[in-house]
């Protein structure tokens, strides 16, 4: 992304906050104004005191607090316009910083599983907050000195050729310079920068990998390896880096001579004017009074953009998640569905995976409301991956689905998946209380309605066992509890949002053989009047179900009941036989 148009899309962000942004630019303004009168009125002291020999006393005493007074009263206007920039301009960043970032985190949780599957949640993470805290730097740094600087050359430094062309032309002479210099070194330094923030990506990408197998680093002892990666990329680092500094440093140490002759040129200059009559004492002190100030600002614009410069790939990134477009769109007017009645159909679908072959091909199936359909079949067969295409997490490439003879595409993602549960064959718990997490689905649930999931699900009692009860934290991905425990509350969380469609991925493969049968009992109760699915690996789980799918790369090879399956003598009894023998 180029370099000012970063710039000035960052400033876009700012829309919802555009008076206040008006205000603060009037403020620079002003200020700008201000810092610019502050220098002439300490010519005209000089001026005035270089000619008190030929002025009656009072008359010079009248203009001398004349003067001071005007002086005053633009000191006293600076003081109030620069407390007023920083009271607003922080409030304004600050309150923008977390909108960005709201906006951002909802956008990437709203993003399909493809991109999910590509990208890393520690680079997502360091992108989010890097990004928003360069966001916050760069908006506090325009409003409260910035834009103060641009409005000083674009509109104040030619003020300065009306005073005294020749001088203002050194002024001028000077900003070209900096410009020039900046532009160079920005075009050097930038694809070196880019490649220096895609090592930092990198970096916290491998460092989310290593923490959350911490147990796998830590059993097969993969401690120094991974440090050693670490130490690796960070050296990456530094080399890329180097060069960009010296660059930089180059550039402060051109600017600052180049400060240093335009200051020695206007007194130089200056002189040789005096003395030929065509600028006064007071001129050549103004002059050096712009050129300080000058000379400060164009010093805090190039700290300023070198600074911006190291920001701006991680805002690239940031713009880049923001940018991305979801794969499953919601079409514009899509349907919102109130509670389905449980009509599911299958028609003809296909669909592949970006970076694999095709995993369904043309699979069709029809399931009414109360129905059991089972899927079985070897791992990668496509059993889930047709479960996910059911709560549109992708869309199939060929054909169609449709819940209620509505296509999915059709249907708004919120009422859709409000209609399906699921009890995944990993629980996926949040580091929050056992209460948060069963409120997942149906937060507005009664305490009563909640333990009632809960006994249905056989997790009342260890629930009551844990040292807060239900407001016991239950760690990162349920840590805290045994696989078990997990996929009971798992199950309770879906009994719990009482959906018409249900999806049982594995639903009881975590539970003991006691603890299975009492929770198939709730379990035939919670799918009395729902389309269920269950997708299953253990066999003797399908036994009840209305219809059994055998899915065979990605194609439903066989279906019907149990027992008319096992008499076909066909893939369903081969896969029983070996669950049974385990001989393949």
């Amino acid at each position: 992304m180029d370099f000012f148009r970063l710039y000035w899309r960052v400033l876009a962000l700012l829309k919802n906050d555009r008076w206040v942004a008006v205000g603060l630019s009037a403020a620079a303004v002003s200020l700008a104004g201000l810092q610019f009168l502050e220098p002439v009125l300490f010519g005209k002291v000089v001026d005035l005191l270089s000619k008190t020999d030929r002025l009656p006393v009072d008359v010079v005493w009248t203009e001398a607090f004349v003067l001071l007074g005007v002086w005053a009263a633009v000191g006293v206007s600076g003081i109030v316009a620069n407390v007023a920039v920083a009271l607003l301009a922080d409030r304004m960043a600050h309150r923008n910083r977390l909108t960005s970032m709201s906006h951002y985190f909802q956008h990437v949780l709203a993003l399909p599983l493809e991109f999910h599957g590509d990208v890393q949640s520690g680079r997502l993470m360091k992108v989010m907050l890097r990004g928003t805290d360069n966001l916050f730097g760069i908006w506090l740094s325009f409003f409260r000195e910035h834009l103060i600087t641009l409005v000083s050359m674009v509109v104040l430094l030619p003020l300065t050729l009306t005073m005294n062309w020749r001088l203002g032309l050194l002024l001028i002479a000077l900003v070209i310079v900096f410009a020039v210099l900046t532009t160079l070194v920005i075009r050097r330094t930038q694809a070196a920068q880019a490649q220096v923030e895609g090592l930092h990506t990198e970096l916290a990408g491998n460092v989310q990998d290593a923490l959350s197998n911490v147990v796998v680093v830590q059993s097969f002892t993969r401690l120094n390896s991974e440090a050693k990666m670490f130490g690796d990329i960070m050296r990456r680092v530094l080399d890329q880096q180097f060069p960009v500094l010296n660059w930089w440093a180059l550039v402060n140490v051109m600017t600052r001579a180049s400060s240093t002759v335009t200051v020695i040129l206007i007194f130089l200059l200056g002189t040789w004017l005096h003395l030929n009559g065509q600028a006064t004492v007071g001129e050549i002190v103004s002059f050096m009074g712009f050129a300080g100030l000058l000379i400060g600002r164009l010093e805090g614009a190039v700290a300023f953009i070198s600074h911006m410069l190291f920001q701006a790939p991680s805002m690239a990134e940031f713009f880049q998640v923001l940018d991305t477009v979801s794969t499953v769109p919601e079409k514009p007017g899509a349907q919102d569905l109130a509670r389905a009645e449980g009509t599911v159909e299958f028609d003809q679908v296909g669909f592949g995976y970006p970076r694999s072959g095709k995993i369904l091909h043309g699979v069709s199936f029809r399931a009414l409301p109360g129905q059991t359909l089972a899927l079985v079949g070897s791992t990668g067969a496509g059993k889930t991956t047709s479960m996910q295409l059911l709560q549109r997490l992708y869309d199939p490439q060929e054909g169609r689905i449709l819940l209620d003879g509505v296509d999915l595409r059709d249907i708004t993602l919120e009422s859709l998946r409000r209609n399906i549960g699921v009890v995944f064959q990993e629980s996926m718990l949040f580091n929050r209380t056992i209460r948060d997490n069963l409120l997942v689905g149906r937060p507005d649930s009664s305490q009563e309605e909640v333990e009632r999931a809960c006994r249905m699900a056989e997790a009342h009692d260890f629930i009551t066992r844990q040292p807060k009860g239900y407001d016991t934290l239950v760690g990162e991905r349920g840590a805290s509890l045994s696989g078990g425990q997990r996929q009971r509350l798992a199950i309770a969380r879906a009994l719990l949002k009482d959906p018409p469609v249900l999806i049982l991925d594995e639903a009881t493969s975590a539970l003991d053989a006691a603890t299975e049968a009492k929770v198939s009992k709730a379990m035939k109760a919670l799918m009395a009047g729902r389309t269920t699915f269950i997708i299953a690996h253990r066999l003797s789980t399908v036994r009840e179900a209305d219809e059994i799918m055998v899915f065979d790369q990605g194609r439903i090879v066989e279906r019907g009941s149990f027992q008319a399956l096992l008499a076909e003598q066909g893939r369903f009894a081969e896969l029983v036989k070996t669950q049974l023998t385990g001989v393949s």
